[in-house]
C-alpha cells in the first residue's frame, strides 16, 4: 500500500531521517510513535505530498484513494453539518446526475447504448451505499457526538475542535483504501474515542495514526513505526508488544555501543602511543582500520523534562465558588453550575466535546462574561492557565524571543533554562515558533508556566501533543504542586493519578 524508499529529510542543521526506508502492506494498523520533534508529522506531509524529501521517493499502487485528516483543509462555511457529511458521497452524486443525463439524451435521440450505460452506473449506486447515506451519516455522527452539536448548524458556528471532529467523520464516511490520522483523539472526550477504537478496529482498510495517547494507540495498532536517531524501525504487535522489543533492543544497541566505544578509546591510545615508534606499521595499519569502522549513533542527549510551577502561598479555606453560574455565548451551554472548590484541592473536568469544559473556563478567566450568576476567587489568588490552542500572535519570533518579551527582566540564562526545563534543548529554543512541532509548541507554553508564580493551575487540554516523557514530568509535577490544580482532559490515565475528584459535566 506505500513503500518509503531511502528518504531523507533536515530542517537547517536538524536531521530528521537518514536513508530511511519501510513498507507498509494492505490490512496493517500502524502507528507512528517518537519523541516531540522526532518528525511523526513531517513523515505524515511526505507520505502525502504536501512535502517533498531532500532524498528518495514515495510510492503507492495505482488508482490508491488515500484519506488524510486535515483540520485546516478550506470547506464553504455557508454548508450545514449535514450538507457536509453528504459531500462524502460526491461521487454517488454524480453517478446518480449522470444517469438522469443518459436518460434525457435517450430520451431525444433514442440509443441503446444510453440506456445500457445508465443501467450501468445504476447497478453500481444499488450495489454501493448511497441509499444507505443518511442512515450511514447519523450513525457516524452519534458515534463521534456530532449529532448533539444540530445537523442544520452551519460550519461558520462551529469552535476549531468541533470542525475537526466533522473533518474526521467525513473522511471516515469515504472509505479510503489508505487512512492518514495525526492526533485523531485531541477533540474527543472518552464516550467517542472508545467508538473511534471500536470503528479503527473493524476498518478493513490499511491506516496510519500518529497518537500520543498510548491506550488508544495500543487498542488499535497491528504494528508499529518508531522514529529515533534519525531512524525509522517498524515493530510487528501493538505498542505494548512494540516498547517491549524496543526495550530489548535498546539494552542491546546499548551495548555494543559501550563496546564500540571501549575499543576505539584503546586504538586510539596504541595509535598514539606506537605512531613514531617501532611499531608505527602497525599502528598505522590501525589507523586505517578505524577509519573504515561505522560508527554507532550515541544516545540522545535531549534534555530530559523537569518541569516546577513556582509556588505563590495562600492563606484561604475555599480556592473557588460559583453562584447559579450560567455560561455560553448566545445562549446558555450548561444549567446552572454551583461549584466549590476547596484550597488545595486538584479537580478534572469532562464531558463530551462542545459541552462547554473550555467555555468554563474562559468565562472563570474572564475572557468572556458570564450569562448570569457569580463565582468567586479569594483575595490574592494567582492563576497560572495553559491554553490549548497553539496560536502565536508572532510566529516567526524564536521560542526565547517569545519568552523574553513576556519576561523582559529575566536574564537570557534563566530562560534557556526554563526551556531545557521543559525539554526544549538550546538549538529549538532558538527556531522559529512556526516551525516547531505541535509538542514542541506545547513545551514553550509550558516553560511559559514556569516563569509566574502562582496558586491555582488551570490546564486545558495540556496533554494533546505532547510526548510520554513529558507527560509523565508533568503528571508528577501537578501531583506535587501546593495549591489548587482544574485540569481540562480527554485523557482519563493522565489525570486519575493525581485528582482528589472529577466534576463531569454531562451530569
Amino acid at each position: 500500500m506505500l513503500n518509503l524508499s531511502n528518504i531523507s529529510q533536515q530542517f537547517g542543521d536538524k536531521i530528521l531521517y537518514e536513508d530511511i526506508n519501510v513498507q507498509i502492506n494492505r490490512g496493517e494498523h500502524v502507528g507512528i510513535i517518537g519523541r516531540n520533534g522526532a518528525g511523526k508529522s513531517t513523515l505524515i506531509k511526505i507520505i502525502t505530498g504536501e512535502l517533498l524529501p531532500d532524498n528518495g521517493k514515495v510510492t503507492f499502487p495505482k488508482k490508491l484513494k488515500m484519506g488524510y485528516l486535515d483540520q485546516y483543509v478550506n470547506v464553504d462555511e455557508s454548508q450545514t453539518i449535514y450538507e457536509f457529511l453528504q459531500t462524502a458521497f460526491a461521487a454517488d452524486f454524480e453517478k446518480e446526475a449522470k444517469i438522469a443525463e443518459l436518460y434525457q439524451q435517450y430520451a431525444e435521440v433514442m440509443e441503446d447504448n444510453l440506456l445500457i450505460r445508465a443501467g450501468e452506473l445504476q447497478n453500481q449506486l444499488d450495489q454501493g451505499e448511497f441509499y444507505q447515506m443518511d442512515t450511514l451519516i447519523l450513525d457516524l455522527a452519534d458515534g463521534l457526538g456530532i449529532t448533539i452539536l444540530g445537523m442544520e448548524t452551519p460550519l461558520r458556528d462551529l469552535s476549531g475542535g468541533q470542525r475537526s471532529k466533522l473533518i474526521l467523520a467525513k473522511m471516515l464516511l469515504e472509505k479510503p483504501d489508505l487512512l492518514i490520522l495525526d492526533e485523531p483523539t485531541n477533540h474527543l472526550d472518552a464516550e467517542h474515542i472508545q467508538w473511534l477504537v471500536q470503528f479503527l478496529q473493524d476498518f478493513s482498510g490499511t491506516y496510519l495514526v500518529v497518537s500520543h495517547d498510548r491506550i488508544f494507540l495500543n487498542e488499535i495498532t497491528t504494528h508499529i513505526l518508531d522514529i529515533e536517531f534519525g531512524k525509522l524501525t517498524k515493530y510487528t504487535g501493538n505498542l505494548n508488544k512494540a516498547l517491549k522489543l524496543k526495550e530489548l533492543q535498546n539494552e542491546s544497541y546499548m551495548k555494543q555501543y559501550e563496546a564500540q566505544k571501549e575499543h576505539i578509546k584503546k586504538t586510539e591510545e596504541y595509535i598514539r602511543k606506537y605512531k613514531a615508534g617501532s611499531r608505527s606499521t602497525m599502528a598505522k595499519s590501525r589507523e586505517k582500520q578505524l577509519a573504515k569502522v561505522e560508527r554507532l549513533t550515541p544516545p540522545s542527549d535531549a534534555p530530559k523534562p523537569n518541569l516546577q510551577f513556582p509556588f505563590a502561598p495562600l492563606v484561604t479555606t475555599l480556592a473557588l465558588e460559583t453562584d447559579q453560574l450560567v455560561i455560553g455565548y448566545e445562549r446558555s451551554l450548561l444549567p446552572e453550575i454551583n461549584l466549590t472548590i476547596r484550597y488545595g484541592e486538584k479537580i478534572a473536568i469532562r464531558g463530551f466535546n462542545g459541552i462547554g469544559k473550555s467555555t468554563l473556563i474562559k468565562t472563570l478567566l474572564k475572557e468572556i462574561p458570564a450569562i448570569s450568576g457569580e463565582f468567586h476567587f479569594p483575595q490574592h489568588t494567582a492563576i497560572n492557565y495553559f491554553e490549548q490552542d497553539l496560536a502565536w500572535e508572532y510566529p516567526l519570533q524564536t521560542a526565547l524571543q517569545y519568552l523574553g518579551d513576556l519576561y523582559p527582566k529575566a536574564s537570557i540564562k534563566d530562560l534557556r533554562r526554563q526551556l531545557s526545563r521543559a525539554g526544549l534543548p538550546n538549538q529549538l529554543a532558538q527556531e522559529e515558533l512556526r516551525l516547531l512541532s505541535g509538542g514542541e509548541q506545547t513545551k514553550v507554553k509550558l516553560a511559559e508556566m514556569t516563569m509566574k508564580k502562582s496558586n491555582f493551575l488551570i490546564l486545558d487540554e495540556p496533554t494533546n501533543h505532547i510526548d510520554q516523557d513529558t507527560k509523565d514530568n508533568l503528571q508528577e509535577t501537578l501531583q506535587n504542586f501546593a495549591g489548587t490544580v482544574l485540569v481540562v482532559s480527554h485523557e482519563a490515565e493522565f489525570y486519575e493519578i493525581f485528582v482528589d475528584r472529577v466534576v463531569d459535566l454531562t451530569d
